[in-house]
């Protein structure tokens, strides 16, 4: 999931790393929401960057499980360096935005991190969160990470098999739910962007009888539905 949106998203204003940015009025609405919309959800687990505006989206909902948040950076919001704080509309002129929207494996920021870098440690942390969860609850068991935008897209874009210079086609949108069910051989993706209501269909069925992981074949001729 990515965070509610920030008074940062509504100033137009490229946050990036910096501290104390927190949700505005819609997004602490939009955090509020969530407990709803994930009512029929069993979470085991619910992780976040440490930024401030990732911990106020999850408050809400972990206060209403009685769960804590795991904090890892290795979900932080990319570091953009010395873009870090800038206005959008004022990046749009510089000569790496063409770089970061065309050919974003090669986009490096100045002083800051590449993309590629970001969807590394963005892989392996969730890859390592996952095997925690399924370790300790069972390849059935669902839980969710708040992340940013960037970074999920970059997520995403793995899950998918499309390379990192496709990763700008995918839309994330704040506190919007993306679904990924991870198996030994393959990624599943289940949702993209959604920012509906009830997520009860992403609830996998009762597992049969004797299964202990994860089956990583796909359904020939598509899916039954929930």
């Amino acid at each position: 999931m990515r965070h509610a949106r920030s008074s940062a998203n509504g100033a137009g204003v490229l946050a990036g790393r910096t501290p104390r940015v927190g949700l505005d009025e819609q997004g602490l609405a939009q955090a509020g929401a969530l407990v709803g919309r994930l009512v029929r959800v069993p979470l085991a687990s619910v992780v976040a960057s440490p930024l401030q505006r990732c911990r106020q989206t999850v408050a809400p909902l972990v206060a209403e499980r009685g769960l804590s948040v795991v904090t890892d950076g290795g979900f932080a919001e990319v570091d953009y360096g010395e873009w870090t704080g800038r206005k959008l509309s004022g990046l749009f002129k510089e000569p790496l935005w063409r770089v970061v929207q065309a050919h974003p494996s090669a986009a490096v920021f100045p002083g800051g991190e590449g993309l590629a870098q970001v969807q590394a440690r963005a892989v392996v942390t969730v890859r390592a969160h996952d095997a925690r969860v399924v370790a300790d609850h069972g390849p059935d068991a669902v839980w969710l990470v708040c992340s940013h935008g960037d970074v999920i897209k970059a997520l995403l874009a793995d899950a998918l098999g499309v390379h990192l210079d496709s990763f700008q086609r995918i839309v994330v949108d704040p506190c919007s739910v993306s679904v990924v069910r991870y198996t030994e051989t393959r990624p599943f993706v289940l949702r993209v962007n959604d920012t509906g209501g009830d997520l009860a269909g992403i609830v996998p069925p009762p597992p049969k009888k004797g299964r202990r992981k994860a089956s990583s074949d796909a359904v020939v001729g598509g899916t039954t539905g929930p």
